[in-house]
């Protein structure tokens, strides 16, 4: 598994739409910041993360339903994002990209205002108390995304931990971020759009399990 790790790595490091900076050279100004389009993306319209993407289920679906707007996935493992990318290359879907690189460094990537919408797809809950900060709707993460949304953005997460879920509906009223939409059981609510159209790999073992799939939807305060 290990070997079949490192040659799907190896296989992305050579796609044209794969990019792994190292923190020098974002550092010294990395060349799409601000400038994905015109200079990566022919269409102007905002970004759309998939943060932690995993095997990016939510950045080729919504390529390919909205071929007009951009999406990027975003994982530290860039092993895992070899499926999606690659499914990207063979359908010619221009309107994707895949970084890999750690969540604190995306203003180091992305301009104020550059992305209008965050998608974090079943993250790693961190369930121990040192692990806070790298929960990926942490107040310390919140702070990394705000300097580079877009006034008109949203945050969605979607879980199957329910105390991940409680947590960030914790953070949400005490920083008073803007809930939009809560629910505790996704698929038994009369709720419609893109989140019930994809199931992630991990997500499709967990709904065998009887699990119940969380999703919040909301906007960070104060910007714009």
């Amino acid at each position: 598994m290990a070997k079949k790790k490192r040659i799907h790595w190896a296989e992305c490091q050579t796609f044209p739409h794969f990019f792994e900076p190292k923190y020098h050279e974002l550092l010294q100004g990395f060349p799409l910041k601000g400038k994905w389009h015109p200079d990566f993306f022919s269409k102007p319209s905002p970004i759309t993360l998939e943060v932690g993407c995993g095997k990016a289920e939510f950045t080729v679906h919504q390529a390919r339903k909205f071929p007009q707007r951009n999406f990027v996935g975003v994982d530290i493992k860039g092993a895992r994002m070899w499926k999606g990318a690659s499914i990207a290359l063979k359908e010619g879907l221009q309107n994707t990209a895949f970084i890999r690189t750690h969540i604190q460094n995306l203003p180091l990537i992305f301009a104020p205002g550059e992305v209008e919408e965050i998608w974090i797809p079943f993250p790693d809950p961190q369930p121990n108390k040192p692990g806070e900060r790298k929960r990926l709707t942490s107040p310390n993460l919140l702070e990394v995304y705000r300097k580079i949304l877009h006034p008109n953005h949203l945050i969605h997460l979607k879980t199957d931990n329910r105390p991940f879920f409680e947590y960030t509906l914790e953070i949400i009223a005490r920083d008073n971020h803007q809930l939009i939409y809560a629910t505790d059981d996704l698929y038994a609510s009369d709720f419609n759009g893109i989140v019930k159209e994809v199931t992630t790999f991990y997500e499709a073992q967990w709904l065998a399990q009887g699990s119940k799939i969380h999703y919040v939807q909301f906007r960070l305060n104060g910007i714009g």
